[in-house]
């Protein structure tokens, strides 16, 4: 499996596509022909960084059928989403901080995420795909007790866009097909969550069609895909692991 990635060594930031732990430096635009260099870099010698910089990070909710029908809600008629902002982003390692002054709990939802690779606005169903650069893994994480704080207003931004909040990675895979892949999520080695993609109510193709038809999507921009069954809360010090086979294992920690 390759993967592209960012990377921090030496207070310096790089890119390459990561095969068997071992990083081919390239130059460029990870999104333009990269170039591949003779440099070559091990992931243990390095620090993996978010694998992109997004300019936002759009997040679906009830996208699965299975919650859907768990939660007895309709299945929607159009995609439904909110953003996070780019202060949110972390990457696989990174530590998850509880917001100051909050005591509630916090939310785990292992998800699939999209990576938009070209400027996109008002694409189609069928074109959409021409627009997606690759796919990555993805911890979509809440405040939970935010969301319904203020009866008369849902706070899903507040609740959703806190620091660190936004983890994902570790790498970009662009040789996928992601109707095929499985999501799991663990919390300190116990699986909680473990659902077919091949569930979404609305496709990668039809998510990126439907957005940009009301947004612009940039270069490196996330849609996270939204999570099925078994979404729950972390306790301090738990360590959660989103897994795709295929495309990687995010790993963030919840500070004590």
């Amino acid at each position: 499996m390759k993967a592209w990635v960012r990377f921090e060594k030496n207070s310096q930031t790089g890119f390459g596509l990561m095969e068997n732990d071992v990083i081919t430096v390239h130059t460029g635009n990870m999104f333009e022909n990269p170039t591949a260099t003779d440099q070559r870099v091990k992931r243990d010698d390095v620090r993996l960084l978010t694998p992109c910089t997004p300019s936002k990070m759009i997040l679906l909710w009830n996208n699965f059928h299975a919650l859907t029908e768990r939660l007895g809600m309709p299945v929607p008629k159009e995609p439904l989403y909110h953003l996070k902002p780019a202060n949110a982003f972390i990457g696989c390692s990174d530590t998850i901080k509880r917001p100051k002054g909050y005591s509630g709990m916090i939310v785990y939802e292992g998800e699939l995420a999209i990576v938009i690779g070209r400027r996109c606005k008002e694409v189609s169903e069928v074109d959409a795909p021409q627009y997606i650069f690759g796919y990555t893994c993805s911890n979509d994480i809440t405040a939970g007790e935010i969301v319904t704080k203020d009866p008369a207003f849902a706070q899903w931004t507040r609740a959703k866009g806190f620091d660190t909040f936004g983890a994902f990675g570790p790498g970009i895979v662009t040789d996928i097909n992601p109707g095929k892949l499985t999501i799991k999520t663990f919390v300190n080695g116990e699986e909680r969550q473990n659902y077919p993609v091949s569930d979404m109510i609305f496709s990668p193709a039809k998510l990126v069609s439907a957005i940009s038809a009301y947004m612009t999507l940039e270069p490196g921009d996330i849609i996270s895909c939204g999570t099925s069954l078994g979404t729950g809360s972390m306790r301090p010090g738990s360590t959660v692991e989103v897994v795709i086979d295929g495309i990687g294992r995010l790993i963030n920690h919840l500070e004590e």
